[in-house]
């Protein structure tokens, strides 16, 4: 998910998806998203902590968090705990790459991950997947 659905987006009830409005979806191109039940139950947890209907996303002095400042908390977070390399966008590809290797045992295909992902392009979504040169490897011992 985008740093400005995070930031825009989470707002009202916690429910089975996550529904990315059109008017903060990139291209104004909305979507509804399964939420897995461990994460659904800490947006539960985290929303009886905010105040009101506004967003989960709060910044130190209780107000709305910007894209920039969940960057720049991503960027800190990561540098705490020795992650080089990492960026806000990190759980993005992530998510991507490990929804296209495992997409085979819900049935799916990378069409699915596409749409999870909100991208019109499947090649859009084929360049946010990483190699495995392991699973190259056991990949060529099958055939």
């Amino acid at each position: 998910m985008r740093l400005v659905k995070l930031v825009e987006g989470a707002e009202g009830e916690i429910g089975a998806t996550i529904e990315v409005r059109d008017s903060v979806a990139k291209r104004r191109h909305g979507r509804r998203i399964p939420v897995q039940q461990d994460l659904r139950q800490a947006l539960i947890a985290l929303r009886k902590l905010s105040p009101g209907n506004g967003p989960i996303a709060r910044s130190e002095r209780g107000g709305p968090m910007t894209p920039l400042s969940i960057v720049v908390w991503f960027n800190r977070a990561f540098q705490a705990i020795g992650l080089s390399g990492c960026s806000s966008h990190s759980g993005r590809r992530t998510f991507i790459t490990r929804a296209a290797r495992l997409v085979h045992k819900a049935g799916g295909s990378l069409r699915d991950v596409q749409l999870l992902a909100g991208h019109r392009s499947i090649q859009t979504t084929e360049r946010y997947i990483d190699g495995d040169s392991d699973a190259q490897r056991r990949l060529v011992s099958l055939i």
